[in-house]
C-alpha cells in the first residue's frame, strides 16, 4: 500500500527558503520515482518535481534553478529545498508516485503540507 506523508512547510518572506519532507515506507521508496506537485487555491495541482530510484531529476520550468529534489536512501525520504521562494509558490504541496506517462498517481493524495510566501 502506497503511504507517504508530507512535512515541512510554513510561512516564510519572499526570498527565503524551506526544505519539505516526504517520508515512505522503505517497499513504497526503494524501487519508484517519486514527485512533488502543489496546489495553489483556485487552481489545478501542478508537477513541480521528480526524482527517480537512480535519483535522475526533472523540474517544472517554474521552479528549475531554485528548488532541489533530493533522496536518502538511508531514511526513506525525499526531500524538496526551495530556495528564493515568490509569493506565486505558496500552495499546498503534495508528494506521491506518479504513473508514467500520465497524469495520475498511484495511490491517494496525502493532506499535504502548506507553503505560504509573504511579499
Amino acid at each position: 500500500q502506497v503511504q507517504l506523508v508530507e512535512s515541512g512547510g510554513g510561512l516564510v518572506q519572499a526570498g527565503g527558503s524551506l526544505r519539505l519532507s516526504c517520508a515512505a515506507s522503505r517497499s513504497t521508496f526503494t524501487t519508484n520515482t517519486i514527485a512533488w506537485y502543489r496546489q495553489a487555491p483556485g487552481k489545478q495541482r501542478e508537477l513541480v518535481a521528480t526524482i527517480s530510484s537512480g535519483a535522475s531529476t526533472n523540474y517544472a520550468d517554474s521552479v528549475k534553478g531554485r528548488f532541489t529534489i533530493s533522496r536518502d536512501n538511508a531514511k526513506n525520504t525525499v526531500y524538496l529545498q526551495m530556495n528564493s521562494l515568490k509569493p506565486e509558490d505558496t500552495a499546498t504541496y503534495y508528494c506521491a508516485l506518479p504513473v508514467a506517462g500520465t497524469n495520475l498517481i498511484r495511490g491517494s493524495w496525502g493532506q499535504g503540507t502548506q507553503v505560504t510566501v509573504s511579499s
